[in-house]
């Protein structure tokens, strides 16, 4: 099969060399970008064809949209014309509901919506696809195998994507935003920048694989760190005190919101 990507912005890059990492052949990838430059870059360094939306949306069994959401409606409109009777088209696009998309296509187009985030570019990615009205079991198959090739996939019903675009889409953010306050804490106690970066990394590293190993409930492996009256409560208590857990909760709020936002505009 045959699959296109139109997009050829970082996400759409990494979904790319993922598939050639994943031995799809160079034969079966093609790539469109709306800056003629960007598309034959990408084509020169990973030796994949490109062309037009509407070219590339001709030939294709399978047309992942890795564009903005703002753009949707105007790449929709000029690939429209041009799908293959039975092609899948998958959006990539935050906010954009499969109902928008099948209203701009030929009746009985299959759309899956995916909701990936950046950490795809080492292969480590998080994607929610959800199939939309005339989406099958081998359609959401198809998808599940595209975003493998650069991470983990879950299923979910589309009524949560805006919560998956909060928690995971926007979620590397968050974690980048607290190691540089982690980083920049260790500079001011007194830590070598380099030092304090290799401690805090390798922390965040560490951790995270002691959830996925274990299985344990982050409240227990954050009990077995805190003893009674010693340092890591000291700190959690001023967390705490600052209402950081509030402040989280509001914040995943506004996002899933902006989410919703997107999608209605």
């Amino acid at each position: 099969m045959t699959t296109a990507i139109i997009g050829a912005g970082v996400m759409g890059e990494t979904l790319l060399a993922g598939l050639l990492r994943a031995d799809v052949p160079t034969s079966e990838l093609l790539i469109a970008d709306r800056r003629i430059e960007r598309s034959a870059e990408v084509t020169a360094k990973h030796g994949v064809k490109n062309g037009t939306n509407a070219e590339v949306a001709a030939t294709a069994d399978t047309i992942a949209l890795v564009v903005k959401p703002q753009d949707m409606g105007s790449v929709l409109e000029e690939i429209a014309g041009s799908l293959k009777p039975g092609a899948l088209v998958v959006s990539l696009a935050a906010g954009i509901t499969t109902e928008f998309i099948e209203a701009r296509l030929p009746a009985g187009t299959a759309v899956v919506r995916v909701m990936p985030n950046t950490p795809a570019l080492v292969d480590e990615g998080m994607a929610a696809i959800s199939q939309g009205t005339n989406s099958t079991e081998e359609h959401l198959d198809r998808t599940e195998a595209l975003l493998r090739s650069v991470g983990h996939v879950v299923r979910v019903p589309e009524k949560y994507q805006d919560a998956v675009t909060a928690i995971s889409g926007s979620g590397p953010a968050y974690i980048f935003y607290v190691v540089e306050a982690m980083i920049e804490a260790g500079v001011m106690l007194g830590l070598p920048r380099d030092v304090s970066t290799e401690l805090v990394l390798q922390t965040v590293y560490g951790a995270a694989t002691m959830l996925r190993e274990t299985g344990e409930h982050p409240t227990v492996l954050r009990e077995q760190v805190t003893s009674p009256g010693g340092t890591t409560v000291a700190a959690l208590r001023q967390f705490d005190d600052f209402k950081v857990r509030a402040a989280f909760l509001s914040a995943m709020e506004a996002a899933r919101d902006r989410s919703r936002e997107l999608g209605a505009q």
